[in-house]
This record gives structure tokens, C-alpha cells and sequence, in this order.
């Protein structure tokens, strides 16, 4: 469309563009709420609306106006009858035409030729859309023209478009910074994503969504929409378009990222029905629409009536934009009658107010008739606006920028070649194509008092506000700004937002929603990735034993130090405290107390066999032994209190090669023992040679050799490997363990070895002598108290490796105990019977007697 403006430059109010101004910035007002169709004429050509303003300088505006379904042209009709109606001004043909439209002579419409000096556009505005500006910077920037575009921003590849294309949208890196920082901001994870096809969105999804991936956001759907216009029929399109909505209303995601073009609202406002006709459970209602500053509130005619509940709560972007004082008052000035000269609010009255405006060639018609003094702000906002919105604070801006251009460019460059008659001017020479230059570089405080200037890009350096909308029963709604996104900030504190003031969907009560595959994974737990899914759906895992997680969401668990452990939680570290078999422990005190019985038992048994030691029992079988071995088993009770209390280097020295010299010792007592009873045996045999081994000397070799051979053991073991104390952080997870290293794990084994080869002997020997006669049969007591000691030995070895720290020190202290009074038990009790029950039994006499026996 064209607006000729009579523009007075040099004076500074700038007045004489005010009408210019409001009748673009009313336009994206109808064009966001109501969209209406164009008539046919007699001749066959379509006839576009065509605005005029008198003046001598142009600022032209391509601004598409109508949305309606049409197929495209295939030349089997006349070709005007397919223009006719093919209505969708978003289609490039269209932009085309209107660009060309601009530089030809009014009503003639001539590539190439203007035949009257009047018509000269000096600007042109376009918008809202990518493609309309990218369409009309093809045609237009041939001509050297300035364009400033509004809406949404196109990539231009020619350097001669991006020189003379001013953008009134914001850097759309900021804006996409801010939607990723908005959806880490609520911890919005799992999303789905809408775009509309072609460059733009491709664009989106191959560049945006994988610096969203890497940032910890991943897609549940990634849904394009088929093009505003088609490509074969209205049907294949609504057809694309459920499908579309079907995946949007099965989605579990909470969050649905829309990336589209000002017409996207339609789709939007489609889904309700969608679920209704095709009855899926309405979950569009706990969808929290974040959608991009491209789009705009847009509908059909026919969706005046619905429902607008589907945007509640949503959140959008949007070039900042501040309220101009007028604007408001302007619309309730507006009236029919104040409007007669300009078609299109002719039939946009209609559409909006529901009534047709009678004519000579006007049919009856079951409308209302428009009387013209309808007022505009007695329509709903799904209607029509009152409320200045961003594109149309964009074009507000865009004009005033092209006429301070034009102000500056006259002042300077052009001020000695213009001709001054009254109040017109015009230029001699026409070197408008150089205001370019002017506008790039033009900055200026607007009315509203702020800021407006162009970076190096030719981008409008501002920011982009946040809104809140909201709407109410009766078809209106606001925008609420709730934050912002600064433009110089770094990327991490470029957000501001304010949570307190958002009103979210009703659904969700009010509280702040939710949307993630899986529910955090608290401290504790880490996450687990699910094969086949995104990498933010994952299962939830206890942190493996010995292990934390401090944060949530952790996909790794951590060890605690060495002197700690886990709580039950697994969200922090306890000390650990250090345990060793102590007098305090009740296993210790237990223990101790058994010895000191056993201990006792043992000292008095000694003590009877000391004041008995004349008696035949006691001097049977060498007495020297049987005194030996008690004291070894007395000294065995006793050692086990070198494994009580906390372990020092004295104490971790003494435990094991005392254990096993001791043990030794009481093992080889048993052993002659059981020799001697044998070779007694065989000496009572008439010419025997078995009496000269029999007496003291026998005894000691054996006891020597054996006691020397494990002592040789103990010294080397001693000498080359020690055992010391020390501090065990890992065998238990919540104990320091502090015991006795055994030094050499090889010498502690040949200590236990011998001792077993010696019980396996002594076990053997006993074992051939069981049925000797009576008087001298000790070995069927020695047989069975070596069974009880090799059984309690060959026990101990599984149960020592499987236990740790104080209760291995309890499991040897146990062993030793129990084989030393199975020892004591088996061997002396029933010696211990006869004296001291049966005094009668113990005489020479008796023994000789149940000998011949």
C-alpha cells in the first residue's frame, strides 16, 4: 500500500506525519484480530486496496492483510479468474506485485517506467512476516530503495539487501538465549517444539535446538507445520495440520516451544477442536505455550467465537515496546464516518462489528445494517486491540526513524539543492536512494522517551520484553510484561523475570508447573539412562554402598573420604569411629570373662595334681608332661588378653608368635603323651627293646624339637616381616578398623600349619592306641580332645576370612579358647574324677589289678 505524506522536515514536532503513523500502526491491529477478504470486479483484474494520502514524499508499507485458503494457480482457468481467488497476501506473488506497484506511476503498473515526478517513494515498510520483507528486499533493493522490516527478521544473503534493510526485530540470538534461559530458569527440560516450514524454521531447528540439547533440554516432538499456503489442496493441509495437533495433544510434555510466523495463533486456537473431534483427553489446557516474537493474536472469522482459554498462562516473546500516549484515545476517536475515504476499513468494519454497509448493488442480507458510529473499544481483544502491541510500536518506531532520516539527510547532504514553495518542498536531484545512509545512522528519543538506534547489522538495538498473557470469559485478554531480556548482558544473567506476577493455567492451581520425561532424582539416587529414549528420561538409582550424591540429578555418585562414610540417605558423609575389641565392647568383656574362668579352671586343676602329685594317676604317663601341658594351657587362657584392648606395637608383636609358640608347646605335650602311651604298651611285652626309649628323654626331644622348629617360625617371622598396628579405612563401611597387621599373611599361615601338622600327628598316634588296656588307655582321651582341636582349627579358617575387624580378633580369641578347654576338658576331667571323687580307684593296686583284668 502507498501513503502519499506531505512531511514539513525541518520542523522538529513532525506533525505532518501523524496520520501516516496511526493508520500503519492501526493496520497489525486488524490484521492480529480480524482477517477479511477482497471483491471482484467487472474487468476480470483484481483490485488490491490501495491507500493515498496526499503529499510529496512516499512512505510505502507491504503489509499483509488477509489469510484466506486458495489453491495455487495452474493455468487451466483464465488466469485472472484464478487470481481472483487466490487471496492469501503472505504468498511471495503478491509481494511482488506490491513492491512493483511502489515504483510505477499510480494505477499503472509498469516495471521500469514512471512517468510522473510525484509518486516518489522514499521508504518502504514491510512486514509482518520474513518472507514479505525478503520477497520485497528482492525487488525493492534493485531500485536502491531503504526497506524496514517488522515482525519477524529474514536472513539475506545478497550484500546489497542487508545494506539497505533496516530491521525494527531485535537480534534473534538474544531471543533464543532468552527462551533457553527461561526454560532453565523453571528446570522446563522436556519440551515439545512447533515450527512452521521453510528457511526460517529449518534454520531454527538445525542451528537453536542443538545449542538447547546441549544445555540439558530434550524433545518429546519437534512437529513442523505445512507453509500458510498451499501446496495442493485445503484438504492435504487441514490434514497436516490434525496430525500436527494430535501429536501436540499426546504429548506428555508440559512445555511446548512454538516457533512461528504471525498466522501460528490460528493452529493454536485449532487444537481445542481438534480435541473434541477427535476425543483425545483435552490436555491442551496444561500446555504452557512459549512462543516466539514473531507470532501475533490472529484468527478466522470463523474462530471469533471460540474458546481463547488455550493461551492462558502462555509465555511470549516480544520486541520491547512501551505504551504511546494518543494511541488509545485515537482508536475511540475512530469511527465509519470519520473513515469514508479509506476502503479497507470499510470491510474490516464489517468483519469485526458482525453488519454490512448497504450500496446501490447490495442484496438483501440477513446481517445488521452498520450504522458507522460503532465504536471500537466495545469490541472483545479477540476482536480487536486497544492496547498498542510490539509490531505495531515497531512501525511507530519505523516511521519516525525514516523521517528523522529525512530530516537529517536535508540538513546536510541535500540542503543547497532543494527548493523551498511555502511549506511543500521537493528535491531537484533525486538522490533519495542515499537516505539509506542517513537511516542506518540515525538515533533519536520517540515520544514514548526512549532510545532508538540501529547496530552495525542494521538491527534495532533493543531487547525483548516477556509476557504473561491471560485471558478472561468474555473473549479478551491481556499481555502482562512479567520480564525481560537485556541486550548487552552476558548470555547467564541476561534474564529477568518476576515468578510472583505470572498466571500460569488454571490447571495447575497456580503453582509453578512441571515438565520433565523423569521426576528429579533427589540427592542419593543418580540417574540411569534409558536405552532407546532422550537423554533427560532416565531412571532413578540408589548411589552404589560407599558412595554419595550431594545435588540432585547427578548422573555420577561420589566417594567419601577415606575417614567417612555415607548416611542412610546417601546425601552426606559421616566420620566413621574407630573400633577395635575393647574392654568396653560386651564381645570383649565376654571373652575375657571365659578366659579368666578357664584360666581359674585351669589353676586349680594344676593345683590338684600339685598336692596329688604322689599318687599313681598323677605319676602315670610322665608326670612332667601332664604338668607341662597344664601350664601351656593355663598360658593359653591367658594370651588371648594380648587381643583385648586397643593394639600397640609391644601387643601386636606378642599375639601370634606367643599364640603359636604356646600352642606349640601344649600340642607337643600331647603328642609325647600319646608316644609314651604307646611304647608303655609294647615295653610290658617280654623282650622288648621299647624300654629304653621310654622315661624323660623321649618326652623332651619331642617337646624341644617341635617348640623349636615353630620358634624358629615366630623369629623369622619377626625379623623379616613384624606385625604392627595400623588403621583400616576399608574393610568396614562405617568403621576405622584398628588392629594388628599380621606383617606377612605366608608366616602367619606357617605358624597355623605346623600347629596343625602336629594336632593331625598327635590325632593319628591316638587314634592306633584307642584300645589299649584301660590302665594305661589315656589315648581314648587324647583321641577325642584332638578331634575337638582339629575340628575347632579347620573351622576357623573360613570364619577368620569371612569376618572383619574386631570380630576377626573374636573369632582367633574364640578358637583359641575353646581348643585349649577342649584340651583341658577331654584330657584332665576324668583324671580329676578318680582323685578327687574316687580317691579309691587311685592306688597302685587298682591299676595293677584292672591291668590283669
Amino acid at each position: 500500500m502507498k501513503y502519499r505524506v506531505h512531511c514539513h522536515i525541518d520542523q522538529s514536532s513532525y506533525q505532518t506525519v501523524t496520520f501516516i503513523l496511526f493508520l500503519l500502526l492501526l493496520l497489525p491491529q486488524l490484521l492480529c484480530n480480524v482477517l477479511v477478504a477482497t471483491c471482484k470486479i467487472n474487468d476480470r483484474r483484481p483490485r488490491n486496496p490501495k491507500y493515498f494520502q496526499p503529499g510529496d514524499l512516499i512512505i510505502g508499507g507491504i503489509i499483509s492483510m488477509f489469510y484466506t485458503f486458495a489453491h495455487p494457480v495452474n493455468f487451466n482457468e483464465h488466469p485472472a479468474d484464478e487470481i481472483l481467488d487466490d487471496l492469501v497476501h503472505f504468498l511471495v506473488r503478491w509481494t511482488y506485485l506490491a513492491s512493483i506497484e511502489l515504483l510505477s506511476t499510480q494505477r499503472r503498473v509498469i516495471p521500469n517506467y514512471k512517468c510522473d515526478m510525484q509518486d516518489n517513494t522514499v521508504a518502504v515498510i514491510g512486514g509482518p512476516n520474513s518472507n514479505v520483507c525478503l520477497s520485497m528486499a528482492t525487488i525493492l533493493s534493485f531500485y536502491k530503495l531503504p526497506q524496514i522490516g517488522y515482525g519477524s527478521s529474514p536472513v539475506m544473503k545478497d550484500e546489497i539487501q542487508r545494506v539497505l534493510f533496516q530491521q525494527m526485530f531485535p537480534n534473534k540470538d538474544l531471543q533464543y538465549n532468552g527462551i533457553l534461559q527461561v526454560l532453565l530458569f523453571f528446570n522446563w527440560t522436556w519440551i515439545g517444539v512447533i515450527f512452521i516450514s521453510g528457511d526460517s524454521g529449518e534454520r531454527f531447528v538445525q542451528t537453536v535446538l542443538p545449542m538447547f540439547s546441549q544445555e540439558g533440554i530434550c524433545f518429546d516432538f519437534i512437529e513442523m507445520l505445512p507453509f500458510l499456503y498451499l501446496i495442493t489442496s485445503i484438504t492435504d493441509m487441514m490434514a497436516k495440520w490434525i496430525e500436527a495437533c494430535n501429536v501436540v495433544l499426546n504429548s506428555t510434555a508440559n512445555v511446548v516451544l512454538v516457533h512461528g510466523e504471525i498466522h501460528t495463533m490460528i493452529f493454536l486456537r485449532m487444537l481445542p477442536q481438534v480435541s473434541e473431534v477427535e476425543d483425545i483427553p483435552m490436555r491442551t489446557k496444561s500446555k504452557i505455550w512459549i512462543m516466539t516474537a514473531q507470532m501475533e493474536f490472529t484468527s478466522m472469522p470463523f474462530q471469533r467465537k471460540w474458546d481463547i482459554d488455550i493461551i492462558h498462562g502462555a509465555i511470549s516473546f516480544a520486541p520491547h515496546s512501551k505504551e504511546v500516549l494518543g494511541f488509545q484515545k485515537f482508536l475511540q476517536m475512530r469511527t465509519l464516518a470519520s473513515e469514508k475515504e479509506d476502503g479497507f476499513i470499510r470491510d474490516f468494519w464489517q468483519q469485526a462489528f458482525g453488519c454490512f454497509l448497504p450500496t446501490s448493488m447490495t442484496e438483501n442480507k440477513a446481517e445488521p445494517v452498520c450504522f458507522g458510529k460503532e465504536r471500537l473499544e466495545d469490541l472483545p481483544g479477540s476482536v480487536f486491540e486497544m492496547t498498542m502491541n510490539s509490531h505495531s510500536y515497531s512501525i511507530y518506531n519505523a516511521v519516525y526513524a525514516v523521517a528523522h532520516a529525512l530530516q537529517s539527510m536535508h540538513s546536510s547532504q541535500w540542503k543547497h539543492n532543494t527548493i523551498m514553495e511555502g511549506k511543500r518542498w521537493k528535491f531537484v536531484s533525486q538522490q533519495l536512494w542515499q537516505l539509506h545512509r542517513y537511516l542506518r545512522n540515525m538515533s533519536f528519543n520517540n515520544s514514548a522517551n526512549e532510545k532508538i538506534s540501529f547496530d552495525k547489522n542494521g538491527r534495532i538495538e533493543a531487547g525483548f520484553d516477556i509476557i504473561n498473557w491471560v485471558t478472561f470469559s468474555n473473549h479478551s485478554f491481556l499481555r502482562v510484561k512479567v520480564g525481560k531480556t537485556d541486550s548487552i548482558t552476558v548470555r547467564d544473567k541476561m534474564l529477568s523475570i518476576f515468578v510472583d506476577t505470572i498466571v500460569w493455567p488454571k490447571i495447575f492451581n497456580q503453582t509453578q508447573p512441571l515438565s520433565l520425561c523423569t521426576q528429579d532424582c533427589h540427592s542419593g539416587f543418580r540417574r540411569a539412562e534409558k536405552e532407546g529414549k532422550p537423554f533427560c528420561c532416565y531412571d532413578c538409582i540408589s548411589c552404589p554402598e560407599g558412595k554419595i550424591s550431594r545435588q540432585k540429578d547427578l548422573y555420577h555418585c561420589h566417594q567419601c573420604p577415606e575417614d567417612h562414610y555415607p548416611n542412610k540417605d546417601k546425601d552426606g558423609c559421616l566420620p566413621k569411629y574407630i573400633s577395635f575389641l575393647s574392654y568396653e565392647d560386651p564381645l570383649g568383656i565376654t571373652l575375657a570373662t571365659i578366659a579368666i574362668f578357664l584360666s581359674s579352671i585351669t589353676a586349680l586343676v594344676f593345683g590338684v595334681f600339685i598336692k596329688y602329685k604322689d599318687t599313681p594317676l598323677v605319676k602315670a604317663n610322665n608326670q612332667h608332661l601332664t604338668f607341662t601341658l597344664l601350664i601351656s594351657l593355663l598360658l593359653s587362657f591367658l594370651c588371648v588378653f594380648l587381643f583385648v584392648g586397643q593394639p600397640r606395637k609391644m601387643t601386636c608383636l606378642l599375639q601370634q608368635p606367643a599364640f603359636g609358640l604356646i600352642f606349640s608347646v601344649a600340642v607337643s605335650c600331647v603328642l609325647a603323651k600319646t608316644i609314651i602311651v604307646v611304647l608303655s604298651f609294647m615295653a610290658t611285652k617280654p623282650g622288648s627293646r621299647m624300654r629304653k626309649w621310654l622315661g624323660k628323654g623321649l618326652a623332651n626331644v619331642i617337646l624341644l624339637s617341635s617348640s623349636l622348629i615353630q620358634g624358629i617360625i615366630c623369629t623369622t617371622w619377626l625379623a623379616t616381616f613384624p606385625p604392627f598396628p595400623e588403621l583400616d579405612m576399608q574393610s568396614m563401611s562405617e568403621e576405622i578398623i584398628l588392629q594388628c597387621n599380621e606383617g606377612s599373611t605366608t608366616m602367619f599361615y606357617c605358624v597355623v600349619g605346623f600347629l596343625g601338622f602336629l594336632s593331625l600327628v598327635s590325632f593319628t598316634v591316638a587314634f592306633l592306641a584307642r584300645k589299649l588296656p584301660d590302665s594305661f588307655n589315656e589315648a581314648k582321651f587324647i583321641t577325642f580332645s584332638m578331634v575337638i582341636f582339629c575340628s575347632i582349627w579347620l573351622s576357623f579358617f573360613p570364619a577368620y576370612q569371612s569376618t572383619k575387624g574386631k570380630y576377626m580378633v573374636a573369632v582367633e580369641m574364640f578358637s583359641i579358647l575353646t581348643s585349649s578347654a577342649g584340651l583341658l576338658g577331654c584330657i584332665f576331667s576324668p583324671k580329676c574324677y578318680i582323685i578327687l571323687m574316687r580317691p579309691e580307684l587311685n592306688n597302685k593296686h587298682q591299676l595293677m589289678k584292672r591291668n590283669n583284668q
